[in-house]
């Protein structure tokens, strides 16, 4: 016997796939936001650490980056990556012994010091890099979905309400700094 067709099989498969597009959304945006915190830290991370690497001994250390082969200047490039994962793992066990607030400021330290290391690197090391040729399709190919998915954000409603928001707090606290001044 041959069921009568109904809407209620639409219904069913779009919940069914509900978790599914929530879960993504929201790792889209929780993605979005990394990207969008390292697209904001890591001009002036790199502009710091030029600066701290304007020091005697760091100006060599940053000629002889520059001077790596692709593979050694890959290797230095990704040694920031493994030096943070001990300090990640003691954030997780202090979180995990209860100190939240701890484990979370050395989560958020590794991750200021770990973006400005690597924004410097790949600032010394990016020609060298983009002479393999798989790092630079890699490379092309994340630019390009960063820069659609940087496009959808800064589209979006709560990007907007943000710039406006910004933008009032801004204007405020130039009228108090000349109301002081």
């Amino acid at each position: 016997m041959k069921r009568p067709p109904s809407d209620s099989g639409n219904f069913w498969q779009v919940l069914v796939r509900l978790p599914g597009r929530l879960l993504k959304g929201l790792f889209g945006w929780l993605l979005a936001l990394l990207i969008l915190f390292e697209e904001w830290g890591w001009e002036p991370l790199q502009r710091a650490l030029a600066w701290v690497g304007r020091l005697p001994g760091l100006r060599w250390v940053e000629a002889r980056i520059r001077q790596l082969p692709p593979y050694g200047a890959l290797a230095i490039f990704l040694l920031p990556t493994l030096l943070l994962l001990p300090v990640k793992l003691l954030a997780l066990w202090l979180i995990g012994q209860g100190k939240v607030l701890a484990g979370t400021l050395v989560i958020i330290t590794a991750k200021l010091v770990g973006t400005a290391i690597v924004a410097r690197l790949f600032g010394l090391t990016k020609d060298t890099l983009m002479q393999l040729a798989w790092f630079a399709r890699l490379y092309t190919r994340w630019t390009v979905w960063k820069e659609a998915l940087l496009t959808q954000v800064r589209t979006s409603l709560p990007w907007r309400l943000g710039r406006v928001l910004k933008h009032r707090i801004r204007q405020r606290w130039n009228q108090v700094r000349r109301r002081w001044q």
